[in-house]
């Protein structure tokens, strides 16, 4: 049973972790909307922060998958929430990195890779939220 003392640290981590995919949200969205004009607003700033926030929060801390249920799925040995997590993540992160290289470089990337990067981001996240929701289902 868990005391109280290790939810809240759980609680905590978790936050940090919706702060995290929020800065990352954000770099993206400057990065997207200082290169698309319709996308340079306040709306898509906030909307982006949101979606990463959500992202980070559910789909970094996935439970693995009980032994009894990888033992019964011999047929698909490859834990998805796992999966969608690691890959979302990098994805995410990825494009984050990129996109602050961008901003503090002051770097002018021709629209393809723009919406690359963009196309990047949403991927990731979708995958961590989609892995967080496999893993609350999972665990209920």
């Amino acid at each position: 049973m868990q005391t109280r003392v290790r939810k809240f640290a759980h609680f905590l981590e978790r936050t940090g972790l919706a702060m995290a995919g929020a800065a990352c949200g954000l770099f993206v969205a400057a990065h997207v909307g200082s290169s698309v004009p319709w996308l340079t607003n306040q709306a898509f700033l906030l909307f982006m922060m949101l979606v990463g926030a959500v992202g980070f929060y559910l789909g970094i801390d996935t439970p693995p998958m009980p032994p009894q249920a990888q033992a019964a799925s011999a047929r698909a040995p490859i834990d998805q929430a796992e999966f969608l997590s690691a890959v979302g993540t990098f994805l995410a992160t990825l494009t984050a990195f990129v996109s602050v290289g961008v901003i503090v470089s002051r770097e002018t990337p021709e629209m393809f890779w723009t919406i690359v990067i963009m196309l990047g981001w949403m991927a990731g996240v979708v995958m961590q939220i989609i892995a967080g929701g496999i893993a609350s289902m999972r665990a209920a």
